[in-house]
C-alpha cells in the first residue's frame, strides 16, 4: 500500500477499535470505492463486515465490486440474506456476472437466490456464452432509443431509466425487432431541438461486436477507435448489450498478463495478486515447462558431446569457452525479434500474409547486429584476450571462426525469432508461447551447429 493509504488504514483501524463509527462514517463517505476496497482487503476479519455495514447502499456495491475474491467471499458468508440481496441489486449485471464466476458453488447459489428473477436471467443469458467472448464480458443495461422519438423524448426516457444503466453518454437506437439501426451521444441530444426526430440526427455508420467476437479483439477496438462502450450484436444484428471501457481495460490487462507468463514459460492460471498465490499452485504453473525445456536443452549437450572427441584430439578444447558466448547472443537475439512480432500480432499490426516483408526486414536487422557485434568482438579478443591476457590460442583465423558464428547465429536466431510467432498464430496456438525460452533453446543448438561446423571447416578440427 502507499504511504497515505497506510496512514489512513491506520486511522480506520484505530476509529474501529475505539468504535467510533460515526466518525468512521464520514470519512468512508469522503473516500472512493477503489481506496476502500484497498481497506478491507487488509482488515481483520472479524471486522470486515461491520465496516461494510457503515458504507452507503451505492457505495457498498461500487465498493465490493473492487474487492479481491477472497474479501468477496469473505463478506457473502457475513452478510443476512437482506445485505446480500441489496449488495446484488446494486450490481450492474457484468459485475454480478463476474462475480458469480469466481465464487465456489455454494455461494453461487446463494446469490442467484437472492438476485431478483429478471437479474437472474440476464445473468444466466451471459453465462452461456463461450469464456472470451464478447458476450461473456457485456452488460445488457444500456438506454435503447426509438428512431422515431424526439430529442425531447429521449431526454425524458434516459432520466426515466438511466439510472439503472451502466453509461448513459451513448444511447443506442434499435427498431421494433431489437436491430441496431444506429447510436446517439446525450451531447448530441441535448445540443438538438426538442422536436428533432432521433432518427434525423443519429449515427448510421455503427460499429459494433459479435456475441462471439473474441474478447482481446473487443478490447483492441477501444484502444484504436477510443470508445467508452461497444454495442454487442447477435447474428441476425440485434442488440444484446454493451462492453464498457472498464471491462475492455480489465481484458487488456489479463491478457497482457497471460501473454507475459507464457513468453516466461508459465502455465497462466490465476489474476490473483502475487502474494495471495499459494506455493503449489505457482509450483505447478512453473514445473511443467520447466521440465520440457530442461529435456529439450540437452540436445545442445548432446552437440557439445559429439565434439567433444574432435576438440581434443586437436587440442582445440579452447574453442569451447566461446560457446556460452555465442549461445547467449544467439538466444538474446532471437527473443529480441519474437517479442517485437509477438506484439505486433497481438495488436493486429501485422498478420501471416506480412510475412515476408517481417522476414525481409528481420534479416536486415540481423546483418547489421550481426556485423556491429562482430566487429566489436574482434577488436575484444585480439587487443584484450591476446595483446592483454596473452592468450595464445587467440589467433586471427581463431576470432574470425567466432566472430563469423556470432554473425550466422544472430542472423538465423533473429529469422527463427520472427517466423515461429507467425506460423503459431497461423496454425491456431498463442504465439506467445513461442517466445524466449523456445526460442533460446532452438538457437542454442543451431548456433552449436554453426560453430563446430565453421571450426571444423576453417580450423580442420
Amino acid at each position: 500500500m502507499e504511504r497515505n493509504t497506510v496512514s489512513l488504514f491506520e486511522t480506520i483501524q484505530t476509529l474501529l477499535d475505539n468504535k467510533r463509527y460515526s466518525t468512521l462514517r464520514d470519512i468512508l463517505n469522503t473516500m472512493n470505492p477503489v481506496d476502500i476496497a484497498a481497506v478491507f482487503e487488509d482488515l481483520q476479519s472479524e471486522k470486515t463486515a461491520l465496516l461494510f455495514r457503515l458504507l452507503p447502499k451505492e457505495t457498498a456495491a461500487d465498493t465490493f465490486v473492487e474487492m479481491d475474491e477472497d474479501t468477496q467471499e469473505l463478506l457473502i458468508h457475513g452478510f443476512s440474506d437482506t445485505e446480500l440481496k441489496e449488495v446484488i441489486d446494486e450490481l450492474y449485471v457484468d459485475d454480478a456476472v463476474d462475480l458469480i464466476e469466481e465464487m465456489p458453488a455454494n455461494v453461487v447459489k446463494r446469490i442467484l437466490r437472492q438476485a431478483d428473477p429478471q437479474t437472474r436471467k440476464e445473468i444466466n443469458e451471459i453465462l452461456k456464452y463461450p469464456e472470451d467472448s464478447a458476450g461473456s464480458i457485456m452488460t445488457t443495461e444500456c438506454v435503447i432509443l426509438r428512431p422515431k422519438m424526439t430529442a425531447e423524448e429521449a431526454i425524458k426516457r434516459i432520466r426515466r431509466t438511466g439510472i439503472d444503466k451502466e453509461t448513459i453518454y451513448t444511447c443506442y437506437v434499435s427498431d421494433s425487432s431489437s436491430t441496431l439501426i444506429g447510436i446517439i451521444t446525450i451531447k448530441t441530444l441535448l445540443l438538438s431541438e426538442d422536436d428533432e426526430v432521433i432518427e434525423n440526427i443519429m449515427e448510421t455508420n455503427v460499429i459494433s461486436v459479435n456475441t462471439l467476437d473474441d474478447q482481446e479483439m473487443v478490447a483492441q477496438m477501444f484502444n484504436k477507435y477510443n470508445f467508452l462502450a461497444l454495442p454487442v450484436v447477435d447474428k441476425e444484428n440485434r442488440l444484446v448489450g454493451i462492453v464498457t471501457v472498464d471491462d475492455a481495460i480489465d481484458v487488456m490487462e489479463e491478457e497482457a498478463t497471460e501473454d507475459i507468463q507464457k513468453m516466461a514459460a508459465i502455465t497462466p492460471t490465476t489474476d490473483k495478486p502475487y502474494d495471495r498465490i499459494g506455493v503449489f499452485e505457482t509450483y505447478f504453473s512453473r514445473i511443467p515447462w520447466l521440465l520440457i525445456l530442461m529435456v529439450s536443452a540437452t540436445f545442445t549437450g548432446m552437440i557439445i558431446t559429439g565434439y567433444e572427441d574432435a576438440l581434443a584430439a586437436s587440442s582445440a578444447v579452447f574453442l569451447t569457452a566461446f560457446i556460452p558466448m555465442l549461445m547467449d547472443t544467439g538466444g538474446n537475439s532471437g527473443s529480441q525479434a519474437s517479442v517485437t512480432v509477438i506484439r505486433a500480432l497481438s495488436l493486429g499490426e501485422i498478420e501471416f500474409k506480412d510475412i515476408f516483408k517481417v522476414i525481409f526486414k528481420e534479416c536486415r536487422v540481423a546483418l547489421l547486429c550481426g556485423v556491429s557485434l562482430a566487429a566489436v568482438n574482434f577488436a575484444k579478443l585480439m587487443l584484450f584476450d591476446r595483446l592483454v591476457l596473452h592468450n595464445e590460442h587467440i589467433t586471427v583465423l581463431v576470432a574470425f571462426v567466432v566472430c563469423l558464428t556470432m554473425v550466422v547465429t544472430i542472423f538465423i536466431a533473429k529469422l527463427v525469432g520472427c517466423t515461429l510467432p507467425m506460423i503459431a498464430k497461423k496454425i491456431g496456438f498463442d504465439p506467445a508461447v513461442m517466445a524466449s525460452p523456445f526460442i533460446t533453446t532452438i538457437v542454442d543448438a543451431i548456433s552449436l551447429v554453426v560453430y563446430f561446423g565453421i571450426a571444423t571447416a576453417l580450423l580442420h578440427i
